[in-house]
C-alpha cells in the first residue's frame, strides 16, 4: 500500500468522524458573527480585514488549547477546575460562561422574533412566545434536531451566496492589503466591531464547550490526531471561508456605519438578483435558529458539570434546567433596538470574559498535577498570542465604553469588565507563582 493512499485513507476516516470543533464552528458561524461582518465591512471598508482573518486563526489556536485540555483530562472543564483549584474558581467560570450565553441567548432570540416577524407580519413579541415553548418542548425531548437540521440548510445557501459573490463584485486590492495592518478605529462603534468580529472566533463559551462535546463523542488522547484535523477544517478552514466572504462582500458593495437586514440582504444581488433580501432573511433566521438551540444547551451544561447532576435529557434536573432557559428566552423579542447592533454587542461582551478562560486553559495545560504531558512551546506561545490580542481588543471597547456609559447595558459591560478582569489578574498571578515553584529545584 502507498503511503499516498494511506493518507487518503486517513483523511476519509477523519471527515466521517468530524463533529465537536464542527459544532464550535457552527454557533461561532452564527448570526452574531454575520452582523459583525457586515458591520465591519459595510461600516469601514477593508480596514477590520486584519481582524477577520486573525480570528480564523486565533480561534483555531483557542480551540487546539481547549481541545488539547479536554483529551488529556477526559472531563468538563468545570470538573477539571474544582478538582485542582476549588470551587470559588469553579463558580468563577461557570458565572462568566453563564452571564456570556445569557445574554446571547435574548439577542438570538430577539433576531429570530424579529426576522420572522419581517418574512410573516405577525407581532415579533408573539413570535418570541412561539418560539421559546417550540425550543423548550425540542430541547427537553431531543426533537430540536429536525428543526436545527433545516436552519443548516438554509444557512449553507446564504454562505455559498456570500461566496459565489465574492468571486464577482469589483474587490480592491490595494485597500484590502492595507486592511492587514492591524489598527481600530477610532471611537465606541469601532472597538465594538473589532471586538464583535474577534469575539464571534474567540469566545468563551466556545472553549468551555469543547471538551464537553468531544466526551459525547467518547474522545481519548488517542484521538489527538483526529482533534487537530477536526480543529482545523472546521475553525481555520470552514470558518474563515465564511468570515472571509462575508467581510469582503460587504466591504466591497455596502456602506454605512448602521445598516439594516434588508440592505444587508442586497450585498447578494450581484448573483441572485431580486431575491437577495429573502435569501439573506431566511439565511439569517437559519444561523439564529441553529445557533439558538447549541446556545441554550450551555449554561445548563456547565451548572449541571459544577452541581453534579447529569448533562443529559435522562436527568430530570438537567431538563427542567433546559425548559427553563428556553422559555426565559422569550424575553429576548421585548428587547428594544435593532438587533443587528445588539448581536454585535453580544459577541463583544462575550469577549471580555474570554481572557479569564484562555488564563485558566494554559494554567491547566502546564500543570503537571493536572496533565501528563507537557504542552508544547508553540501551543503555549499560540495561546499567549490568543490572550494577548484578546486583551486588548476587549480592553480598547472597554474603555471606549466606560467613556459614554448612558444606559444600565453598558454599566453592566463595565461592572462586569472589572469583575471579570480582577478575576483573571488574580488568576495570572497564581499562574505565574505556581509555574516558578515547578521551574525551582528542590532542594536535597
Amino acid at each position: 500500500m502507498s503511503v499516498e493512499s494511506t493518507d487518503e485513507e486517513r483523511v476519509e476516516s477523519y471527515a466521517s468522524r468530524l463533529g465537536p470543533t464542527w459544532i464550535a464552528g457552527a454557533i461561532a458561524a452564527g448570526p452574531a458573527t454575520m452582523a459583525s461582518l457586515l458591520a465591519a465591512g459595510a461600516g469601514y471598508g477593508y480596514t477590520l480585514l486584519w481582524v477577520v482573518v486573525g480570528s480564523a486563526v486565533l480561534g483555531t489556536v483557542g480551540q487546539y488549547l481547549a481541545a488539547r485540555l479536554g483529551l488529556l483530562t477526559e472531563e468538563g472543564i468545570v470538573t477539571t477546575v474544582e478538582r485542582h483549584l476549588g470551587e470559588g474558581w469553579a463558580w468563577v467560570l461557570v458565572i462568566d460562561v453563564v452571564l456570556a450565553a445569557g445574554l446571547a441567548q435574548l439577542v438570538i432570540m430577539k433576531t429570530v422574533a424579529d426576522v420572522s416577524a419581517v418574512l410573516t407580519g405577525v407581532d415579533a413579541r408573539l413570535w418570541g412566545v412561539v418560539w421559546a415553548v417550540v425550543l423548550a418542548v425540542g430541547l427537553a425531548s431531543g426533537g430540536y434536531r429536525i428543526a436545527e437540521l433545516g436552519a443548516k440548510l438554509l444557512v449553507s445557501l446564504v454562505v455559498l451566496a456570500f461566496v459565489a459573490t465574492a468571486l464577482v463584485v469589483p474587490i480592491d486590492a490595494g485597500a484590502a492589503a492595507s486592511g492587514l495592518l492591524p489598527r481600530i478605529p477610532a471611537g465606541l462603534d469601532g472597538a465594538l466591531v473589532a471586538a464583535g468580529v474577534l469575539g464571534g472566533a474567540v469566545h468563551v463559551t466556545l472553549l468551555t464547550m469543547q471538551g464537553y462535546t468531544m466526551r459525547a463523542r467518547g474522545w481519548t488522547r488517542a484521538d489527538a490526531g483526529l482533534a487537530r484535523f477536526d480543529v482545523g477544517s472546521s475553525m481555520l478552514v470552514a470558518f474563515g471561508g465564511y468570515s472571509l466572504a462575508i467581510f469582503l462582500v460587504a466591504a466591497s458593495v455596502l456602506e454605512g456605519p448602521s445598516i439594516t437586514a434588508v440592505e444587508a440582504g442586497r450585498a447578494l444581488e450581484p448573483t441572485v438578483g431580486t431575491y437577495a433580501t429573502w435569501l439573506f432573511l431566511f439565511g439569517l433566521l437559519g444561523a439564529a435558529v441553529s445557533t439558538l438551540g447549541g446556545n441554550t444547551v450551555v449554561p445548563p451544561y456547565l451548572l449541571a458539570d459544577k452541581l453534579d447532576w447529569g448533562r443529559s435529557i435522562d436527568d430530570p434536573r438537567y431538563r427542567v434546567l433546559l425548559a427553563g432557559v428556553a422559555l426565559a428566552s422569550a424575553a429576548g423579542a421585548f428587547l428594544g433596538g435593532s438587533f443587528l447592533s445588539l448581536l454585535v454587542l453580544v459577541l463583544a461582551f462575550g469577549l471580555v470574559g474570554t481572557p479569564f478562560a484562555i488564563v485558566l486553559i494554559l494554567y491547566l495545560l502546564n500543570d503537571p498535577a493536572i496533565v501528563d504531558e507537557t504542552a508544547p512551546l508553540a501551543a503555549n506561545l499560540g495561546g499567549l498570542v490568543l490572550l494577548g490580542v484578546a486583551l486588548v481588543t476587549a480592553s480598547t471597547f472597554v474603555r471606549e465604553q466606560a467613556a459614554v456609559v448612558t444606559d444600565p447595558l453598558s454599566a453592566f459591560v463595565v461592572a462586569f469588565a472589572a469583575g471579570i478582569g480582577l478575576a483573571t489578574v488574580l488568576l495570572a498571578v497564581k499562574f505565574v507563582r505556581a509555574a516558578t515553584r515547578i521551574g525551582t529545584p528542590t532542594e536535597t
